[in-house]
């Protein structure tokens, strides 16, 4: 497997493999990865002649009091399971290398970043555009795997795609789970024990949620009601926010007649998870 560092040379060995005719396949992570990245991976070695997979932990993404110097990783693990995946090269950049000195250049997508997640980590997603835009320019990949776990984060960089006529096809893969339902995450690893058990409960209130809907509710303010209460019933969770919103504009609704994304974050102690469901009315 190929490992680059340095931008000039990871954009020269891609230029010579793209004229070879090689498909590019690009998933792009914060590293520590776990079943849910490799799925990209997998899904990514099938449909394309090279996958391209990047480890950068995103300062830019992260906002004051938040997690960034304690992010998890483990570089010579990623390395491994990334290769095992069917990963071909890995794209490892520094800080530096993608913010140099006098970097101050931003890509914002309006209005979509400014619910949800956005509301409750402002600039987060300004980190995220931004960065996915330089990742883009730098691999220039046919097609780019996101999970739908972070599926407000996909939402932006699709309309992020289609607004700056980047010429790549974002491909949505499902969220992966724990044997329990928990979707995983790298955060994961924050819980403790009495956490992690009570966490599954966002799990349990999506799949409540849904079964509502197909019995035929249709008011949405009730049933945000009823996944609060159950969520609440758990001691250790703070709910951030619990929505259902249009599953293309993100605006919330009031009557449930059509595809719908339901999102929540919560808090176990000090671990922020984020779980969402679409539904189809």
């Amino acid at each position: 497997m190929e490992i680059y560092k340095n931008i000039q040379e990871m954009k020269s060995y891609l230029k010579e493999m793209r004229k070879e005719g090689k498909k590019i396949g690009f998933v792009p992570t914060m590293g520590y990865l776990h079943e849910g990245h490799l799925s990209l991976i997998r899904r990514a070695a099938v449909e394309n002649d090279l996958v391209v997979v990047s480890i950068f932990v995103n300062p830019r993404q992260f906002g004051p009091g938040e997690d960034f110097e304690r992010y998890p990783r483990n570089i010579e693990q990623d390395i491994r399971l990334s290769q095992e995946a069917g990963a071909n090269v890995l794209f490892v950049p520094g800080i530096n290398e993608m913010y140099p000195e006098g970097f101050n250049t931003y890509v914002e997508v309006k209005q979509l970043t400014e619910t949800l997640c956005g509301k409750s980590r402002p600039g987060h997603f300004l980190g995220v555009t931004t960065v996915v835009n330089k990742l883009f320019h730098i691999v220039n990949p046919d097609r780019a795997y996101f999970g739908q776990k972070d599926a407000q984060q996909v939402i932006v960089i699709q309309r992020m795609v289609k607004d700056l006529n980047i010429d790549v096809e974002v491909v949505v893969c499902p969220i992966v789970r724990e044997a329990d339902g928990l979707a995983m995450s790298s955060r994961n690893v924050y819980l403790n024990s009495e956490e992690r058990g009570q966490a599954i409960v966002l799990f349990h209130a999506l799949n409540m949620a849904k079964e509502r809907i197909e019995q035929g509710e249709r008011d949405a303010m009730r049933l945000k009601k009823q996944i609060e209460m159950m969520i609440q019933q758990q001691p250790l969770a703070n709910i951030d926010y619990v929505s259902i919103v249009d599953g293309e504009n993100l605006e919330e609704v009031k009557e449930i007649n059509h595809k719908v994304l339901i999102a929540l974050a919560v808090k176990f102690g000090t671990t922020r998870l984020i779980d969402n469901m679409i539904v189809e009315v």
